[in-house]
């Protein structure tokens, strides 16, 4: 699946103050899901990295310049890879390196895909999509529970 479904529905949770609504949307993702990207992606939607915290500020990012992609093209599993990459990159060097797993994950992203992941990199990924909405659409979708733990 692409990124960017993640993007659109965390988007349209976002739009609604209706509980209904934000939980039917989710349910509709979490059943596309390939189960190995459904733990993954409901961290995301729960404004988690699954990799905790990787030491990614606001400076980083904002000192990246890349244009962003016309069309969606990454994958989740694409974005978890980078984020995983970024997350064990340490030593000499490690910043640069970081810096330039981010940049070419950045320049891959739309700009609605980059503005998803720079919130959800800084811990600022506001949507409405609390414990309870989650839990609610996982209860509703048909998603086994060994790939919503961590």
């Amino acid at each position: 699946m692409l990124f960017s479904r993640i993007v659109e529905t965390s988007s349209a949770v976002g739009a609604t103050r209706s509980r209904k609504a934000k939980t039917e949307a989710l349910r509709a993702l979490l059943a596309d899901l390939d189960p190995v990207d459904t733990g993954t992606v409901v961290s995301w939607l729960s404004g988690e990295l699954p990799q905790g915290r990787i030491g990614i500020g606001w400076r980083t990012l904002a000192d990246i310049e890349a244009a962003p992609a016309e069309a969606p093209s990454l994958g989740i599993g694409d974005v978890d890879s980078v984020i995983g990459d970024v997350a064990s990159t340490s030593g000499p060097g490690s910043a640069g390196r970081r810096r330039s797993l981010l940049t070419e994950l950045l320049s891959r992203a739309t700009a609605a895909e980059r503005d998803f992941l720079v919130r959800l990199l800084t811990g600022e990924l506001r949507q409405g999509a609390l414990e309870g909405v989650m839990t609610d659409a996982i209860a509703k979708a048909p998603v086994p529970a060994s790939k919503l733990r961590k």
